[in-house]
């Protein structure tokens, strides 16, 4: 009976203080995942409070909410779902979650962490919360095509995430860093993925099917409950994390289509030990430690805030979706939550990471938790703020690109094979593949070799070393340069798709533009090999030598783009003025005249790299009118921009920021389809900004 009361005690503190500290922070409209966190911090030892709960008993029934929550997030993903989401997500994810791998890998270096630790720092800060993000979308009411594609990349997280608690589970317990056995863990895992998968897809579905079709609410939820735990006990087996587990069974369940009834069952039980288990979050939190790792706690949050924006804002950029959208998107996913307090557990579970990093993953989430609504309001006018101070270069490829996308987009889905593509992302992932073996190996088996040859030769551990390091440099060139001539091969695939060149002995009226985006596509493609490259060759090479390879690359690349974003300048200048005659001659024209829309849609068909030309005439009743296009800031709002303005007395303007519109005036505005169409709202309702 003492168990049993200490249970009763434990479980009664726990909640009864989460129940005071939840309605509080609902009251002060901050989110109550913070709340829990305190609540532990009140019920924990570390504290003078006294309301100590047990925490062998909490800490064991966390485990549960653990398991819950990982299969509600197996619940939201499934294949078909993975399959929406499509390219662009993936995309933004691997950009995203490999700058901040090396980000975090790097900072433990510099803070004198071990190897693991610093791993397990990258993995931490590299997945943001779904919780939170969710949460204040709801609340900020952020919906359309920012919340499709932040939600998108939350998914792919979240599997990169599953995919680091497995390898970590696999290098914690034994295995390390050396070549063969690290080969056993990945071998293992993927045997394991597959023979869960594999089987679960023949039985799972049907099963779930046939038992939600009896409509008995309990017999469904206690089967679901019943199969999560149970593959989370078989991945526990097997020797991975029970999370593993819990997040397979609830994908398997989601391929059944019932994943909604289960997820409305299984919320109430989830929420509740989902609370105990953010509670065993605070109990664990050490204020003293805090306190000691201070200046650690500011470095890492700045660096979550910082490089997860720049990261994903990249990432959106390069998939087309526009300057406003990027940076939105960039400043929703600054912070970490629960997914990283997981990862942190387990590597404190696992003895391979020291008491200290537990309690600072949770002081940087409840610091960026607070900061991530902030962010989320003001990421609107910084959107604004950054187009305007960006240069006049950037600002009309920023505008363009966009459109150069959409019609890639527009002809790739239109062709009946992408056989072409397929073969060069193949190339391309091998070479990256050669490459990161090469360095791998060579780091690894550095002392072997030095062994081997030093056996043989009679030379200085030194000069061998320098020949094997010079003798892989001269191996990994070949892949080195595959990489960028692959990407340049793709640059120009789909650069030819959204803007055909003309027949032979034609004027190419579009060559800056098709320039600008081959440079832009290749910079793409050796990020999306290169940096989880980076990410994952970093425990085995030293920084300052990989930087030292990367840089001069990235350094090269981007003079060749800031050349190429001038000439583009200079085209965008002449077509401005092509647009501009076209308005004219449909004022002053002989012959009988054209629309607006017909004397742009000539010039698009001869100038295609300006984008969707669309005109736009402004009435006296439109707000717009009187206002200055640096007071409207249509670009920034809506990423489309003004190329030329008709006045109704037959003048032509070249615009710029300080031109003010008049009524009867004819705008032409290229950008994306999107973009101009919303700029044309915009500008019958300038004091609404479009989402």
């Amino acid at each position: 009976m003492t168990d049993i009361h200490a249970f009763l005690n434990a479980i009664t503190i726990v909640l009864c203080v989460a129940a005071v500290t939840t309605v509080l922070f609902q009251r002060l409209r901050q989110p109550v995942v913070l709340g829990y966190v305190l609540a532990g911090v009140i019920v924990g030892p570390h504290v003078p409070i006294p309301l100590v709960a047990d925490q062998a008993i909490v800490t064991t029934l966390s485990e549960l909410g653990v398991i819950l929550l990982m299969f509600s997030l197996g619940l939201e993903f499934s294949l078909r779902k993975l399959a929406q989401i499509g390219s662009t997500a993936g995309i933004i994810g691997v950009i995203q979650s490999s700058i901040l791998v090396w980000t975090g890998y790097t900072l433990g270096q510099l803070f004198g962490w071990t190897t693991i630790e610093s791993l397990f720092l990258g993995a931490i800060i590299a997945i943001s919360s779904t919780t939170i993000i969710a949460k204040v979308f709801d609340e900020q009411r952020i919906t359309g095509k920012h919340r499709e594609i932040v939600v998108g990349v939350l998914i792919v997280e979240d599997l990169i995430g599953i995919l680091f608690m497995a390898v970590f589970t696999g290098i914690a317990s034994g295995s390390g860093l050396s070549a063969g056995p690290l080969m056993m863990t990945i071998g293992k895992l993927t045997f394991f993925l597959a023979g869960v998968i594999v089987l679960g897809l023949f039985f799972v579905p049907p099963m779930m099917r046939s038992i939600n079709a009896l409509k008995r609410k309990e017999t469904t939820l206690v089967a679901s409950i019943g199969f999560c735990f149970a593959i989370a006990l078989l991945a526990q087996q097997f020797g991975y994390s029970v999370a593993l587990g819990a997040f397979l069974a609830g994908s398997l369940i989601a391929e059944s289509g019932e994943e909604k009834e289960v997820e409305h069952l299984v919320e109430p039980v989830r929420d509740m030990f989902a609370a105990v288990f953010f509670v065993s979050v605070g109990m664990l939190i050490d204020p003293g430690v805090i306190v000691q790792y201070l200046p650690e706690i500011a470095v890492i949050t700045l660096a979550v805030i910082v490089v997860k924006f720049l990261g994903v804002a990249a990432g959106t950029f390069l998939t087309g979706a526009g300057m406003r959208t990027s940076v939105k998107a960039g400043m929703s996913m600054a912070q970490i939550g629960e997914f990283s307090f997981i990862i942190a557990g387990l590597g404190l579970s696992l003895n391979a990471t020291g008491n200290f990093l537990y309690p600072i993953t949770v002081a940087v989430s409840a610091i960026t938790t607070l900061t991530t609504p902030l962010l989320i309001r003001a990421s609107g006018p910084a959107a604004n703020w950054l187009d305007r101070k960006l240069p006049k270069p950037l600002q009309t490829f920023a505008t363009l690109y966009g459109s150069w996308i959409e019609e890639v987009r527009l002809r790739f889905e239109n062709r009946k094979s992408a056989g072409p593509v397929q073969r060069l992302l193949r190339r391309m992932l091998l070479d990256g593949a050669v490459l990161g073996a090469i360095v791998i190996g060579t780091s690894i088996g550095m002392e072997s070799i030095v062994r081997v040859i030093s056996g043989v030769i009679d030379l200085s551990g030194t000069m061998i070393r320098a020949g094997v390091i010079i003798t892989a440099a001269a191996l990994a060139f070949p892949f080195c340069f595959g990489i960028i001539r692959v990407g340049k091969k793709l640059g120009l695939y789909f650069a030819r798709m959204a803007l055909p060149a003309k027949q032979e002995g034609r004027v190419d009226l579009d060559a800056a533009p098709r320039r600008m985006l081959v440079v832009t596509l290749q910079l793409g493609s050796i990020l999306l090999v290169g940096l989880p490259l980076l990410a994952v060759s970093q425990p085995f090479v030293p920084s300052v030598p990989a930087i030292a390879v990367v840089v001069p690359i990235l350094v090269i690349l981007a003079v060749v783009f800031w050349r190429n974003a001038t000439d583009l300048q200079g085209h965008v200048r002449a077509g401005a003025e092509v647009v501009a005659a076209a308005l004219n001659s449909h004022a002053h024209g002989s012959r009988p005249p054209k629309s607006g829309e017909e004397r742009l849609s000539e010039v698009h068909q001869m100038l295609p790299g300006l984008g969707d030309l669309v005109s736009a005439q402004l009435s006296g009743s439109d707000p717009c009118v009187g206002k200055t296009l640096a007071q409207l800031n249509l670009r920034g709002v809506t990423g489309a921009t003004v190329l030329a303005i008709m006045r109704k007395d037959g003048g032509v303007v070249a615009p710029k920021a300080t031109e003010q519109l008049q009524e009867g005036d004819v705008l032409a505005l290229s950008g994306t389809h999107e973009a101009v169409e919303s700029a044309k709202q915009y500008l019958r309702s300038a004091n609404e900004q479009p989402e």
